[in-house]
């Protein structure tokens, strides 16, 4: 799918991936698969579903005890995401620091992404094509 051999798809910080490995205990699931579906104000939104089984073309990423799973259709539009967990006064979330995102809407929830051709040109730079 779409990888840089040696670099990990997206990245989760310490509290990201606590609260992953947690989740997965809880659930008795084998990782979250975080996807991307139209919707919003800005055009997309991001998913995330626990997984009961890994599907031959998700990509997985695993650290410190947790596990994601990017869906294929999502894989280009995720690459260098950086996935944390933050915990505030009045909320308890997942965020996402995506390099490949352009606009969002005003509540966070909805985005809109880079050109296709603008990604793919990111990609084959990144591997040196």
């Amino acid at each position: 799918m779409f990888s840089i051999p040696g670099k990990q798809a997206v990245t989760l910080t310490p509290s990201a991936t606590k609260q992953i490995a947690k989740l997965m205990a809880q659930g008795g699931t084998k990782g979250l698969r975080i996807g991307i579906k139209k919707g919003g104000c800005a055009g997309m939104e991001y998913t995330m579903d626990y997984v009961t089984e890994i599907d031959a073309n998700d990509e997985v990423v695993e650290q410190d005890g947790a596990r994601v799973m990017i869906a294929p259709m999502a894989q280009m539009f995720l690459f260098g995401t950086e996935i944390d967990y933050e915990v505030s006064l009045l909320e308890a979330s997942f965020k996402f620091r995506n390099p490949n995102v352009t606009d969002a809407c005003g509540c966070g929830e909805s985005i809109k992404f880079k050109e296709l051709d603008e990604l793919e040109a990111e990609r084959a730079a990144a591997q040196g094509d």
